[in-house]
């Protein structure tokens, strides 16, 4: 009997093998495909990894399930912006259509130009700032004053590149001082000699001129020229070949979810705050740090999970979550190859925070300084906001040191320091008043 069941274990044991149901011992560690990841945690693998212990908090969620009203609060759209109305009267109708508190946008549109504009919603707005700031790109008619050929055309395009000098057109709601742009990049796209029209493509620094740039290409062409019509199609990180979508869009979105609270719809328009930082680099950060960097705090070697290559000192990063959400943009106090060495410091200062205060618990004051103050505070032995040095055991007396002692102890000083102040007031007066009577004798 012994003998039959060892046989049958020894057979289902090479029938699991055949099946490839027994993990076999192996020292490396299986490889994780990231590149289909959403949002801040594309390739996160190929992040550099400081620590992998952590205690992750049931708190904060993923970007793209955020409950409606947060996803809204924490969104951004691609608007297509039609032609004719104003950047501001663009954003505020999305403003009143989504009925939300706050909007902005990332780069004034002249009235007659079209393409994109990136609409910011409620803490989004936050990032309207390093939207301005970013590269654009533009498609653009000019119209020439008179026949000219296409290779001389072409040669003036392409010629104007690199760092120019602009004056603002003569109707703009800027001082028409001279300014230097850049022009990274200038393509000659169509030609027509018929009726003297060029389409070029334009890639350039945020706030170039393209009106001015087109009055310069007909100066070169010598025949003189005017922009003729304009199409943004890319402004920072968003482009018109991706989540593009018109104010009909936005407007049937919130009708459709008001009618039949379906949010897929609405949920396709509005997209999360993140895909805007998706060009810097990131930091990975310990969910007990989170709270720590929305009140303000730096962020510190200890609370760093992973971080990107080629990081430089004074450059602009993203600190986000092990779920991928945005918490700050911060400025880099360290390169990556100290970030891998070091073991304390400062890694990135805050310059701009995104998330709410308090979406994670708080879990500063665990540490042995605090927990000892605590101690203390709570046998009455310091008061909580009384000011002591940094040892501790030295900033009280254990025999008669009481909350409401300290606090006799400071108006005490209070009350001799205005004494002080009065004396010599009264003194000075005295000593002027004795003055002008030896005077007046």
């Amino acid at each position: 009997m012994g003998g039959d069941k060892k046989e049958k274990k020894s057979k289902k044991k090479d029938k699991a093998d055949e099946g490839g149901l027994v993990i076999a011992p192996s020292s490396v560690t299986p490889k994780l495909d990231t590149s289909g990841w959403p949002l801040l945690l594309k390739n996160y693998d190929k992040l550099n990894v400081r620590t992998a212990h952590y205690t992750p908090i049931p708190a904060g969620c993923s970007p793209l399930k955020r409950p409606l009203a947060e996803y809204l609060r924490y969104g951004c759209i691609n608007l297509d912006k039609p032609a004719n109305p104003s950047s501001h009267e663009v954003v505020a109708w999305i403003k009143r259509i989504l009925r939300v508190e706050k909007t902005g946008h990332s780069g004034t549109l002249d009235p007659k130009v079209t393409g994109c504009l990136i609409v910011c919603v409620d803490r989004a707005t936050r990032l309207v700032k390093s939207q301005q700031g970013a590269g654009k790109e533009y498609v653009a008619v000019l119209r020439l004053h008179g026949p000219c050929a296409e290779t001389k055309v072409k040669r003036a395009v392409e010629t104007l590149q690199g760092a120019l000098f602009q004056r603002p057109p003569l109707i703009s709601a800027v001082k028409r001082q001279l300014r230097i742009r850049t022009v990274y990049a200038s393509t000659l796209l169509e030609y027509d000699a018929e009726r003297h029209l060029a389409v070029f493509h334009v890639k350039c620094e945020a706030g170039t001129y393209i009106r001015t740039l087109c009055v310069h290409l007909g100066l070169l062409c010598g025949t003189g020229g005017h922009m003729q019509e304009l199409r943004r199609v890319r402004s920072g990180a968003m482009d018109e070949n991706r989540h593009l979508c018109t104010m009909h869009d936005v407007l049937d979105a919130q009708h459709h979810f008001d009618a039949t609270k379906d949010e897929s719809y609405l949920r396709r328009v509005v997209l999360p705050l993140e895909i805007l930082l998706t060009g810097f680099k990131r930091l990975v950060v310990k969910d007990s740090a989170v709270n720590a960097i929305c009140y303000g705090a730096k962020l510190m070697l200890p609370g760093l999970l992973r971080f990107a290559d080629d990081i430089d000192v004074n450059e602009e990063v993203v600190l986000m979550t092990t779920k991928g959400e945005a918490i700050a943009i911060g400025i880099a106090m360290m390169t990556t190859s100290v970030m891998a060495d070091c073991d304390h410091g400062a890694v990135a200062r805050v310059k701009r925070v995104i998330m709410e205060r308090d979406t994670y618990p708080r879990k500063w004051g665990l540490g042995p300084m605090a927990t000892k103050k605590k101690a203390l505070v709570a046998e009455g032995k310091v008061h909580k906001n009384a000011a002591y040095p940094a040892p501790l055991e030295a900033s009280y007396d254990a025999k008669d040191a009481t909350p409401a002692d300290d606090e006799a102890a400071r108006k005490a000083e209070k009350k001799a320091k205005k004494a002080k102040k009065k004396a010599l007031e009264g003194g000075e007066e005295k000593e002027k008043k004795k003055k002008k009577k030896k005077k007046s004798d």
